[in-house]
């Protein structure tokens, strides 16, 4: 009996574990309409994981066998329907959420110590009195210095539920003993605007570093700070941005179209078309608009640059983005490990699918950026291949394409003419940030006195803080270079300037000096003010 039972109780669990499924299946409902039902046989899969935990001839860990055909799965599919383990869930999620737990600080690893950049105002750690500048030795009694720390493991220390207690020691400098805190950690906000100042009289700039739950207030926010300055143009920067949550980028988007106006809609096999269409927000609809995008625009940023396009309601400047046009839905498993499954393509009001071809390898696929640098088309737009030749139509007659990222209305290529490689060799070893820091610990009592970007230009460049930084890179044994200093000083001394500003005054001090090297920022400054889609 026991041998026979051997035998059939796999089976029996794993029909009933599909008999499950497939009444599972047929109760599933989307709207008032049914989902097809995707389970028509028994899983070959769930049979021979039941096969294997019975009757292998060695233990063997199920769960990891489950991970690993889920992942396998996965990709045989498309690049961006993954398998999340429930380590990395609330890893990958965090900074689209708008905020996390923790003792809130800003950090660097420098020398081989814990360096506090920041301590985010109003956090737990300003609350106990720890301040910018600060190094942490010891966490819990725990020696974090000198130990070969990784950014990794300083979170796991740091970061815990909100109500728990941290005890950390400090340097401090002009202390001798270490100074010691206890925390108890708390809610840390994560802000998706980056900055937005006016750049002068009539136009404003809005960096949107990604789409995530809290954006739309952010964005209104930073919209109506901008209005008490005299906005007339807006400058929105969505360059680096990799998307997030689709509906925060409706959201924005309905800030500038008439009420009516189609934003986005989506469709899948098993998914009819959804239509999302702006209301009557239009809290912009007087300012002039131009939207910033490069190759590392995806996702929910090329929702808001189509919408924008295909409404014909401001100019795309910068280069060529990703090309993602896929929408991903969370499926969750009981032990908080997760999969984001593609259902949906979206597409812009034209119609148009911006999806780059995914049928090669992941590898291939995500060799795409690296391929188009290599044929030119960061430099040169006659360089761009487009992969689909359809022709779209804005709502004024222009003509679009899709399949492979959104086109810019004016292209902008990527300038390397200050780019030496003796500025190349700096970047590589992260000079300019290593030098900042030290630079900003040794004189922060006089560089707390500035309070704008203006302040920083004036007072860092009459301290002649190139010729610093060129010395102290000569004592890390890179020797100077005459020639590539003189055609990247300038890209050098404002970065500088800029990093230093950041430390004290956070990203209101370091865009507005960055800006002087950004020349698609600077070009569409010219553009927003002088030219309409019409006159391009």
């Amino acid at each position: 009996m026991k041998k026979i039972a051997k035998i059939w109780l796999p089976l029996l669990l794993a029909m009933a574990f599909v008999l499950g499924m497939i009444v599972q299946g047929n109760m599933l409902k989307r709207g008032s309409g049914m989902i097809k039902n995707p389970i028509r046989r028994i899983s070959k899969i769930d049979f021979l994981l039941n096969n294997i935990s019975f009757n292998y001839v060695d233990t063997v860990n199920i769960a990891d066998l489950e991970e690993k055909a889920a992942i396998n799965i996965l990709k045989e599919l498309d690049p961006h329907s993954t398998y999340i383990s429930a380590e990395e869930f609330a890893e990958m999620n965090e900074p689209l959420e708008g905020n996390f737990d923790g003792i809130g600080v800003q950090f660097n690893i420098q020398k081989d110590t814990i360096y506090i950049v920041k301590v985010i105002a109003g956090g737990p750690s300003e609350k106990v009195g720890l301040r910018d500048g600060d190094r942490i030795v010891t966490v819990d009694d725990s020696i974090v210095a000198g130990v070969n720390i990784t950014n990794n493991a300083v979170m796991k220390k740091l970061r815990g539920p909100r109500g728990t207690k941290v005890r950390v020691g400090v340097c401090r400098r002009g202390e001798k003993d270490l100074v010691p805190f206890e925390i108890t950690r708390g809610q840390i906000p994560l802000y998706s605007v980056d900055v937005s100042y006016m750049i002068n009289k009539k136009t404003g700039y809005i960096k949107l570093s990604k789409f995530a739950r809290t954006s739309h207030k952010e964005f209104q926010n930073a919209i109506a700070k901008l209005k008490s300055q005299g906005i007339q143009n807006l400058i929105f920067d969505l360059r680096g941005n990799g998307g997030g949550y689709m509906d925060a980028a409706i959201n924005i988007v309905d800030e500038f179209l008439a009420d009516g106006k189609l934003i986005v809609y989506t469709e899948g096999a098993h998914r009819g078309r959804d239509d999302f269409y702006a209301s009557i927000r239009q809290s912009c609809k007087d300012l002039k608009l131009a939207v910033l995008i490069d190759e590392f625009s995806a996702s929910a940023s090329e929702i808001t640059a189509g919408a924008i396009q295909d409404n014909d309601r401001g100019i795309i400047i910068g280069r060529r983005s990703f090309g993602k046009g896929l929408v991903q839905e969370p499926i969750m498993f009981p032990d908080n490990s997760s999969v984001r499954l593609t259902i949906a393509r979206y597409y812009t009001p034209s119609g148009r699918c911006i999806q780059k071809p995914y049928m090669q390898s992941d590898e291939e696929y995500y060799a795409d950026l690296e391929n188009r640098y290599k044929h030119g088309e960061f430099t040169e737009r006659d360089s761009i291949k487009i992969t689909d030749s359809t022709e779209y139509f804005t709502t004024e007659g222009r003509v679009v394409y899709g399949g492979g990222g959104i086109m810019p209305d004016v292209f902008i290529p990527a300038d390397t003419s200050d780019v030496s490689d003796y500025y190349a060799k700096i970047q590589r070893k992260g000079y300019e940030y290593q030098f900042s820091l030290e630079y900003t610990d040794k004189n922060r009592a006089t560089l707390s006195k500035l309070k704008t970007a203006d302040e920083f230009k004036r007072h860092l460049k009459s301290e002649n803080i190139l010729e610093q930084f060129i010395s102290y890179v000569e004592k890390q044994g890179m020797r100077r270079d005459a020639k590539g200093i003189r055609q990247s000083q300038k890209i050098i001394e404002t970065q500088i300037i800029a990093l230093i500003a950041r430390n004290i005054i956070d990203n209101d001090g370091f865009y507005p000096i960055i800006q002087d090297v950004d020349k698609t920022l600077l070009e569409s400054v010219k553009i927003i003010e002088n030219k309409t889609l019409k006159s391009l």
